[in-house]
């Protein structure tokens, strides 16, 4: 469904962030090579259900990215415990963070070189002494074969590499389309067979009027059972709650149709839209591989020109323009050559890259089981269980441990798989409750004991409630004073009752946040800055609301009266206290939807319910809407169709804001904000590399962002890990875990008992 869209974004940009275990240890110990065997005790980890998609291109859930990304393979660079990207790594890169001096190993020396004509050059060298698991050299042609998949016309991975600006990148990819997207465009009647067979177009059109058709018939159905559509034969409205717009009389394979033009005929991308049917366990072999075979249409070059290889070791790669967030799309995997692609088909000098360009067929074949330079090698899955096993040829040495297990938890098993031995090391959503679990395990009644020891760490990314610009403003404009005014008065009396909410649901685990950004991140304000503010604290004349020693009751009723004021200069009618009409455009009730499990499950539920009951004491209606399903939340802000809404964000080590704030960001539909002004601020900062001015001007960004009111800034919760004190060796986790450099990026340093 639609929510795998949104999930799929989130996990696109965490990807960046979750920098592979590059041959990276903390601390000055970390050794450079050596064949010392580890503990022959397997560690346990209890973990999320794996989507069994551990290609360094292909793999797109959390539990699958981690596992190939910081295990089994290395990326070019990563990130250090502050967050900064590691240039020169090969002999050691040395950082202090909070008081103790740490060495971090990458297998990479990146110079960056900005030229006068505006270009800018990436000059890499690699270790020449790295080898892949099975004993092959790593070498360049590694690196440009991998980034030669993702920048392959016909790539769908989670990869963003293709999204820089290299030279020669454009003309490489374009004129270029996939086999399916030509014969749907080609229609049922055409006769011209240039690019396809008579029987390839036959079986194309068989599988949508069949399988296609059942595609799209299990998500009416779903509809029907949602009590969204009125029967199974209500395609046009089934399809509309699902964000598609047909006319009457549609059938499921119109249905089908609209769906594949929209997502360019991708059949993986299609099945973001899935119900119970899927197109990848439907869809015949040869139909699905049409999605993923280019054919060229037009001219397009053989090559990148900004690729170029000079040495074993070393290559430089040229972007047409200066990028801050390029470093951090470079920490890209580098995946063997001789594995995923075929050595015979590699030849630099004429234009040839381990595999026929349009055709990532290899590639994919791979996808279950990786192979790399990492730590670990995979050795296999079974019954719910990945099996890792230490690999003898990692170039800084053999980890603590000569098998690692990840094995699929459910949340609520988590802390239990901990005390009953079953696990390790779990890593469990953290809140009040769990806090108190694992407390009253430990003899001492603390998070730290004999049986479990806690690690907390601030999570990279943040809770907030959202409003869709084009679904709460007044008149037409999202963009109007009346319609910011009428988006404040509601932000208003939600965020006064933030504090004790969150206090409530997560204690110490969380603090309320007053910008749309983590903490965690380098550009969020702080509090100690001069321009700092409370967000949704000032009434419509720009007057503080609150002062100081106000109880709580004095606070909600000072923020109910500045809320009056908002809704009377958004053009309600507003009369003894209370609303009696409101402006064209507008209304006097409005729905926010939470993915509570139905039960209020979430964090925000309770900020929802004290407001909608402060609400409705001056006549204004705030429709809480506890989903059962959370895919509905998902699909409907889709569609556009969401007016308020609560969810988290995830977010990366650089700051850019294009993928959320800019019009044409991926997930730019959510607020709709579609404003000139955003836009040019958020190329400006992404533009620079000095980032006292970078942060300067995100924090226009976020002040305008605050202003346009589609954003309440909620929570920054911590995320937490636990371990067995009894069988893990608590001397050897994570020291100064950082949401930039966690306990994952240090499982090669962890021993048993």
């Amino acid at each position: 469904m639609k929510k795998k869209r949104v999930v799929s974004l989130v996990l696109a940009a965490a990807m960046a962030l979750s920098m592979v275990g590059c041959g990276s240890k903390g601390g000055d110990s970390a050794s450079k090579g050596g064949d010392s065997k580890g503990s022959d005790t397997p560690l346990v980890i209890a973990w999320d259900a794996m989507s069994q998609k551990f290609s360094p291109f292909f793999a797109e859930s959390h539990p699958d990215m981690y596992i190939e990304e910081k295990l089994v393979n290395i990326t070019l660079t990563r990130t250090t415990r502050a967050g900064q990207y590691i240039l020169d790594g090969i002999d050691g890169y040395k950082e202090e963070y909070n008081g103790t001096e740490y060495t971090y190993y990458t297998p990479s020396k990146i110079d960056i070189t900005e030229n006068e004509d505006g270009t800018v050059t990436y000059d890499i060298t690699l270790r020449d002494d790295i080898k892949f698991s099975d004993g092959e050299p790593l070498t360049i042609d590694d690196l440009i074969f991998s980034m030669y998949v993702q920048a392959d016309p016909t790539y769908d991975g989670p990869g963003t590499f293709a999204s820089l600006p290299v030279e020669g990148m454009e003309e490489y990819r374009s004129g270029v389309s996939t086999l399916s997207s030509l014969i749907a465009a080609a229609g049922k009647d055409n006769t011209d067979f240039t690019n396809w067979t008579e029987d390839q177009q036959k079986a194309f059109w068989d599988a949508c009027a069949n399988e296609g058709a059942a595609f799209t018939q299990s998500i009416v159905d779903y509809m029907v059972e949602a009590g969204a559509a009125a029967d199974k034969d209500d395609v046009k409205t089934a399809a509309a709650g699902w964000g598609f717009e047909l006319p009457d009389g549609a059938t499921t394979e119109d249905f089908f149709m609209a769906i594949g033009e929209q997502y360019g005929w991708n059949f993986s991308a299609m099945d973001k839209e899935a119900a119970n049917v899927t197109i990848a366990d439907s869809f015949p072999a040869d139909v699905l591989a049409m999605s993923t075979t280019g054919v060229e249409t037009g001219e397009s070059a053989d090559h990148i020109s900004g690729i170029v290889k000079t040495g074993d070791y070393s290559m430089t790669l040229t972007l047409t323009e200066f990028s801050a967030p390029a470093i951090e799309k470079l920490a890209l995997p580098i995946a063997p050559m001789h594995y995923y692609g075929d050595k015979a088909q590699y030849d630099f000098d004429n234009n040839k890259f381990g595999f026929p360009k349009n055709d990532l067929s290899l590639i994919r074949e791979k996808t279950t089981q990786p192979l790399g330079a990492g730590p670990f090698t995979f050795k296999e899955y079974s019954n719910k269980v990945a099996y890792l096993e230490a690999n003898e040829n990692y170039y800084l040495g053999a980890p603590g441990v000569s098998e690692i297990q990840f094995k699929e938890t459910q949340e609520a098993d988590k802390v239990p798989a901990i005390v009953q031995g079953t696990a390790d090391i779990a890593e469990p959503s953290f809140s009040k409750a769990t806090s108190e679990q694992i407390s009253s395990e430990n003899s001492e009644n603390d998070l730290v004991g004999d049986t479990i020891t806690t690690q907390l760490t601030d999570y990279l990314g943040y809770g907030y409630i959202g409003m869709c610009s084009l679904n709460v403003k007044v008149g037409n404009d999202p963009s109007s004073e009346q319609s910011k005014d009428l988006r404040k008065a509601i932000a208003t009396v939600i965020a006064a009752y933030r504090d004790v909410v969150i206090d409530s649901y997560y204690g110490e685990a969380a603090e309320v946040i007053n910008y749309p950004i983590s903490n965690s991140s380098w550009a969020a304000p702080q509090k100690s800055d001069a321009d700092y503010e409370i967000a949704f604290s000032k009434d419509v004349d720009g007057n503080e609301i609150y002062t100081e020693g106000m109880s709580d009751d004095e606070k909600y009723e000072a923020a109910l009266q500045a809320a009056l004021g908002y809704f009377e200069a958004a053009g309600f009618t507003v009369e003894d206290g209370k609303l009696t009409a409101a402006p064209a455009g507008a209304k006097l009730s409005y729905e926010a939807m939470i993915p509570g499990g139905g039960s209020g499950d979430h964090p925000s539920f309770g900020i929802l319910t004290a407001a909608s009951e402060a609400f409705a004491k001056i006549g204004f209606e705030l429709t809480i809407n506890d989903l059962s399903d959370s895919s509905v939340l998902w699909d409907t802000l889709s569609a556009q169709k969401a007016e308020i809404w609560c969810a988290a964000w995830g977010a990366t080590a650089d700051p850019d804001m294009y993928q959320v704030y800019h019009s044409e960001g991926g997930s730019a539909y959510q607020y709709a904000i579609y404003s000139d002004e955003l836009d040019q601020l958020i190329e400006d900062a992404r533009a620079s590399a000095d980032q006292a001015y970078r942060k300067a001007t995100y924090k226009e960004c976020l002040d305008f962002i605050v202003d346009y009111a589609v954003e309440i800034p909620i929570y920054q919760r911590q995320n937490c890990v636990t371990y067995s004190t009894q069988r893990v060796n608590t001397d050897t986790i994570v020291k100064d875990a950082t949401p930039f450099y966690d306990w994952f990026d240090a499982l090669t340093d962890i021993q048993m008992r």
